[in-house]
Formats: structure tokens, sequence, C-alpha cells
């Protein structure tokens, strides 16, 4: 397709939530600007108590501690200058500052579903095989484990990366989004972008597709295990060695398959930047709380603090 009747863009428009103005934007802004603070300590103070607490230093709690670090990442791509777009009601950002936040987004996203992987076969090891729990499941596997998480997820989202740098803007230059996401990215490019599409289809069958079956099968395991057991103290005791863990993966691939998988129709695009802002603001939220609230261990240690002083 010939570029000559169009002008290059250099820079996007984000139009964030055009739907609210005013005293409404104050509110959006203060609320959003709360989570953000909120689930930045949260996951700072589960990452100080992992590393300074002698009672949790486990397997589950080192992989809890590798969320948090992605999670504070990942909102720090994405937040601040979500709050610029809503506080202005509409914010330009440039192309390469386009392409670096859908990257990191991805990335991050990537890596997270791993880690989550991960975690769930951390808890199906700890329920159905515990006498060799602590043989499989040794230092060197953890830290094995994570480093693949993060290299596997922004490695393979190098290759959607490739294909963004390659495509070539003239307009229009209006997303109507309040980040940068990758397929309201592509769709404004001047060219057609069905290998793109394609990419992002294959991609997301390792990312998405595959850890999530994974997850699907621990858990099967997990839940065969814990019916064998004979009492129902028992029984709740194993199930809550993984419960919260279960809650987390539920509310984020949920959120996820929501956004990415569910087909679009007509009234989609609303709808879609609103359960993206629950994928995005709320569910880092909840996840830290999740686990602070429902772990016996890390609640009894908050407990013993919030005493102290």
């Amino acid at each position: 397709m010939s570029l000559g009747n169009y002008t290059s863009v250099n820079e996007f428009l984000l139009l964030g939530f055009p739907q609210i103005k005013g005293f409404k934007t104050i509110i959006s802004f203060v609320l959003i600007l709360t989570a953000y603070i909120m689930t930045l300590l949260i996951n700072f103070m589960i990452i100080v108590l992992v590393s300074t607490r002698p009672k949790l230093h486990s397997p589950m709690y080192f992989f809890l501690q590798q969320l948090s670090c992605s999670e504070i990442v990942f909102l720090t791509v994405i937040i601040p200058n979500m709050l610029r777009v809503i506080w202005l009601e509409g914010a330009t950002i440039s192309i390469v500052g386009c392409i670096t936040q859908t990257y990191l987004y991805c990335a991050l996203g990537c890596t997270e579903c791993y880690l989550l992987t991960v975690m769930s076969y951390d808890r199906y090891l700890a329920i159905c095989h515990p006498l060799r729990y602590t043989t499989i499941m040794n230092i060197k596997l953890q830290h094995s484990l994570v480093i693949y998480c993060w290299l596997f997820g922004f490695l393979l989202t190098q290759i959607t990366l490739n294909f963004l740098c390659q495509l070539q803007f003239c307009g229009p230059n209006v997303i109507d989004h309040f980040f940068c996401d990758v397929v309201p990215f592509y769709e404004l490019s001047c060219y057609y972008t069905a290998e793109l599409q394609l990419e992002v289809l294959i991609v997301a069958v390792p990312v998405l597709v595959i850890p999530f079956i994974l997850v699907v099968i621990s858990y099967i395991c997990v839940f065969t295990t814990i019916l064998e057991i004979s009492s129902k103290t028992g029984k709740k005791k194993t199930f809550s060695t993984c419960s919260s863990h279960l809650s987390v993966v539920t509310m984020y691939y949920g959120t996820l398959i929501t956004i990415y998988v569910v087909p679009a129709n007509g009234n989609s695009l609303t709808i879609n930047k609103v359960i993206a802002l629950l994928y995005i603001v709320v569910t880092p939220l909840f996840n830290p709380i999740i686990y602070s609230l429902r772990n016996q261990e890390i609640r009894v240690i908050m407990e013993n603090l919030l005493r102290i002083n």
C-alpha cells in the first residue's frame, strides 16, 4: 500500500475515559491513585516480610515475593501515565513511548502468567507429593524457575515488539483507551496487519493457553488428593494452603480471557476498557490483600507488627 497520500504520525492521543469529565475526573484520579499507592505499599510489605522473616523462607513465599516484584513494575509501567491521561482528559504519547509501554505491559503480563503457573506447580508438589517436596523444590529449582519466568516473559514478547517496530502510522492517531494496549495500537497502522494479528494469536498459546492448562491440571490433581483425605479438618487445612493462590489465578485469568479471548461486539469497547481497568488497578490491589488475609503466617506476622507499634 502506498503511503504517499498520508501524513506520518509521530505521536498518539490517548482518550482515556471521555465520558468522565469535571468533578468525576477528580474522583477517578483520586481513587486510582489511592489504589496504586495501596498496592505498592502492600507489595513492598510482602517483599520485605519474605526477605526478613525466617518463617517465610519457603518456596511458596519466594514465588509470592517475585509476583509482588512483577506487579510493582507492571503497575508503574501503566498507572502513572494513565493518571496523566485521566487528569488531562486525554494526553499524547510518542510512538516510541507507546511501543515501549505495549512491550513492557505484555512482557510483565507474560511473566505473571508463568509465575502463577510455577506457584500452581509448587502447590501441586506440596499437596500431592509432600514427602518429596523439599527434595524436588530445592533452592536451585526455585531460582531456575523464577529466572525462566522472567526470561521467557520478555523473550517471547520480543516477537511482538519486532512486529510493532515495523508498523507505520499515517493517521488517524487517536487511541480510545487509557494506555497503549496491543490491539488498539496495531489497528491504527496504515497497512494490513494480518501478520501481527496471527502472531498475537500464536504467542498467546505459550503465554496464556499452555500456562492456563497447566494450572488447571495442577489443581485437578490437588483437588483429587484433597478428596482422598478422610478427615474434614485435614481437607480444610490442606485446601487452605492453596485457596489464596486459586482465588488470585481465577481473578487473573478471568479478566485476561474476557479481554483478549471473548469475541468483540458493537458495545465491547467501553466494556473492555472497564475490564482492563479492573485487570490493571483492582486485581493487583486484591492479589496481595488475598494472600495477606488468607495466609496464616503472613497474617500472624502482620498482627504481631501492629501490636508492637
